[in-house]
């Protein structure tokens, strides 16, 4: 067995970075054009000669510089990617699946936040663009003009992930959100409770949120169930907020029977906090959320919620950049499905 180097980590690297483009054709016996062409348009060159290249590569222990590489095929193989927050775990586990995905067609993916403020996304977005990204993928369709603007004229393709709005001249690829909203609220009303209250999440650049809320008020307006504005309030996605939301809205006599949650995560504070105040969830209060994340089957009581296809609904939109970089058709609006998926948190009121 051949022995480990004893040269420093830095040193190995320099060495890495030195082998070149010449030394990796000579070895394979091909030319540089052809060792380029499988690098940069691999479907240009035989899965055989490929994989002899590759081989090559492994062995020599070659780095492409990505800057010559970009220069000659005018791409960077890199997807950049803006969402409000990675302290969610929809969104850490949307990107996982995204970057997985992207990895099987040696895409990179840059990664940035914008914090629900579209100034801050404009500008992630001016970075990511100087830093060559090929495609870009952003969360719902509440944007910045200027940030349009700017995909327009550096001709990105970008597409909104996490909505399916095909009234819309941008590429969607998610769940009708209103559509979610109605039917979970749906569910309550045929459960029997006309007393439903709300704890939404903050709806300001939210169109996700947003569309949700529209839907849970829709069904409530069909079905005459009053909503006392004390009823209704808005959170941040955190279990403290939503804590406080439920005290505040639980704290009178006279309250509602169920809760409408704008997402999971709100959906488990609401429901530590009415045990906390006595109520026996879902006897004398119902809970329903938004997601369908891992802990919601294993709460006890388990959370009655919606699930949406979250790792789907990531690499559909991956699917749809790399498509459109490689000159392919691709779908513009993609409709995902989602799911009542119905637990131990709701049952008729007072049962």
């Amino acid at each position: 067995m051949k022995p480990f180097s004893d040269k420093p980590a830095s040193t190995l690297l320099k060495e890495a970075k030195s082998v070149g483009i010449r030394e990796v054709a000579k070895r394979a016996g091909v030319s540089t054009a052809t060792v380029s062409r499988a690098l940069n348009s691999p479907e240009s060159v035989s899965t055989a000669l490929r994989a002899r290249i590759k081989t090559v590569i492994d062995e020599l222990g070659y780095i492409p510089d990505a800057s010559a590489r970009a220069l000659s095929s005018r791409r960077t193989r890199t997807i950049g990617a803006i969402v409000p927050t990675i302290d969610n775990a929809m969104f850490a586990r949307g990107l996982q699946a995204l970057q997985s995905y992207l990895a099987t067609q040696d895409y990179l993916l840059l990664l940035s936040t914008n914090e629900y403020d579209l100034d801050i996304e404009l500008k992630q977005a001016r970075n990511l663009v100087s830093r060559g990204i090929d495609g870009l993928i952003l969360r719902g369709d509440k944007r910045h003009d200027e940030l349009r603007k700017l995909l327009l004229s550096q001709k990105i393709p970008f597409v909104n992930v996490g909505v399916y709005e095909p009234e819309k001249p941008y590429p969607s690829v998610g769940v009708d959100n209103m559509a979610a909203g109605r039917r979970i609220t749906q569910h309550l009303i045929d459960l029997g409770h006309r007393r439903i209250g709300i704890v939404a999440a903050m709806q300001r650049n939210n169109d996700r949120a947003q569309a949700r809320l529209a839907g849970v008020l829709q069904v409530l307006e069909e079905h005459a169930c009053p909503l006392p504005e004390r009823w209704m309030v808005q959170v941040n996605y955190n279990l403290d907020d939503a804590r406080q939301a439920a005290r505040f809205i639980l704290g009178e006599s006279d309250g509602p029977t169920a809760l409408v949650c704008g997402n999971d995560v709100i959906a488990y504070g609401v429901m530590l906090e009415a045990q906390k105040l006595g109520f026996d969830v879902p006897r004398q209060l119902s809970v329903v959320g938004f997601d369908d994340l891992e802990w919601s089957r294993h709460l006890r009581p388990s959370l009655t919620t919606i699930h949406m296809p979250t790792d789907e609904i990531w690499v559909r939109a991956g699917e749809y950049l790399v498509k459109r970089l490689a000159g392919e058709n691709a779908i513009m609006h993609r409709e995902i499905d989602f799911s009542l998926v119905v637990r131990e948190s709701t049952a008729p009121p007072g049962d």
